[in-house]
């Protein structure tokens, strides 16, 4: 099994974002899309000029990568499937025609509610791209975990029975794809059966994450800890780190940080595009209007007048130190803190990407503390068995220090 920090052709592969629909069947309550609706949905027309701008500027430096991924978002993008087959039949021909770079270099990538996965036109398009596609569901556990925010709109009523049944038939089409767990304040008490429960469903892979949000309250950083100290006792009672993985028990976490060795930018904002359905490109979806709360979006140009470079320019200057504070840089535990472009914008006093939005600063450190007690536990108990050279043979990339 591929380890959860692997995705293809990671660090040369162009994002190539298209924002299809800003509908969706749900209105998940942690969800930072503020401003979906039914009316704002892409055109033929101008996806197909989406398209040949990108195909046409093969060689300008921003889609210069070896290889691409055409990504499909909403709301939920499945809503657009005949859309959605068209875009991609019109990509395949175009790349060989234009005998391009990106030729047989590509994926499609999906990032699906599950609701209607099984109908017959989703899965006629997936038979049709299955060597070229990635799709990934969003399951948050248990029922009871999931349900209690991804509730369909206008209603309390959760979709986990509608999402869950769908599961197995994506398991045997896509057995190694992760799933995205998302982890708010309500939810807190429920992450250690939640993981549990996503394993025995058969997702081996669990990318988890707290929202980046400030909606943090007085005690959660401390309940958290529990939760995962308790998951961590979990996995290493029965096992489960043989074959599965949690995102939150990663090996690469809570060092301190040399700017000069370490300072890249979090996120690729910036290095790629993002299309609506009005033609506009944005450096991330997290910068176009309906995924903001308090700013203005940040339109870094259109199908029509390709991008300006000069509304680009501040994100290709982008680091940790840059916009980061000095407590934030100094910090002992900084290695793994992650942070969102979109959010910190969102969230600054001014017209910046510069400044860092740090809500989730106790959640990473008492991340980090659950992580230390994992990899100690389980690391002990791989000495006392005789285990450990054998564990490190089948987890190179895996060698934390015992405290």
């Amino acid at each position: 099994m591929e380890p959860l920090s692997q995705t293809w052709k990671e660090g040369l592969a162009e994002n190539i974002t298209f924002i299809v629909t800003k509908d969706c069947q749900l209105a998940c309550k942690y969800c930072y899309l503020v401003g979906k609706n039914e009316k704002e949905r892409m055109s033929w027309e101008v996806a197909k000029a989406a398209i040949d701008f990108v195909l046409e500027h093969e060689y300008d430096p921003i889609f210069a990568q070896e290889s691409v991924i055409w990504d499909f978002i909403g709301g939920e993008p499945f809503l657009e499937i005949d859309l959605i087959d068209q875009i991609c039949d019109y990509i395949k021909s175009e790349l060989f025609r234009r005998n391009h770079h990106w030729f047989n270099s590509y994926r499609f990538n999906f990032s699906t509610n599950g609701i209607n996965y099984d109908t017959k036109k989703v899965q006629d398009f997936i038979k049709k791209n299955k060597s070229h596609l990635s799709v990934g569901i969003t399951i948050d556990g248990t029922k009871r975990k999931h349900d209690l925010n991804r509730v369909y709109k206008g209603s309390e009523k959760g979709s986990y029975d509608d999402v869950v049944r769908n599961i197995p038939l994506w398991l045997s089409q896509f057995p190694n794809e992760s799933t995205k767990v998302t982890i708010s304040s309500a939810d807190i008490p429920y992450i250690c059966e939640s993981v549990l429960h996503l394993f025995e469903l058969g997702i081996h892979a669990v990318h988890i994450n707290c929202v980046f949000e400030n909606v943090w309250k007085e005690g959660d950083d401390s309940l958290f800890e529990k939760q995962l100290m308790k998951l961590a006792d979990e996995i290493i009672s029965k096992n489960l780190y043989n074959e599965s993985e949690c995102s939150f028990f990663t090996e690469f976490l809570g060092k301190p940080l040399l700017c000069t060795e370490q300072n890249q930018n979090w996120c690729g904002a910036g290095k790629m595009l993002s299309i609506d359905a009005a033609g506009n490109f944005y450096p991330c979806t997290r910068f176009a209007q309906y995924s903001l709360r308090d700013k203005e979006a940040w339109i870094i140009g259109n199908i029509h007048e390709g991008i300006d470079n000069n509304k680009l320019r501040p994100f290709l200057t982008l680091d940790r130190c840059t916009q980061s504070n000095p407590e934030c840089v100094d910090c002992e535990v900084a290695e793994g803190c992650a942070w969102c472009q979109g959010e910190n914008y969102d969230a600054a006093k001014t017209h910046t990407v510069f400044q860092r939005a740090t809500a989730i600063c106790k959640m990473h450190k008492a991340r980090v503390r659950a992580n230390n007690y994992y990899w100690n536990k389980l690391y002990r108990k791989l000495e006392m068995e005789g285990k450990r050279e054998e564990f490190e043979k089948s987890h190179p990339n895996v060698k934390p220090e015992i405290c």
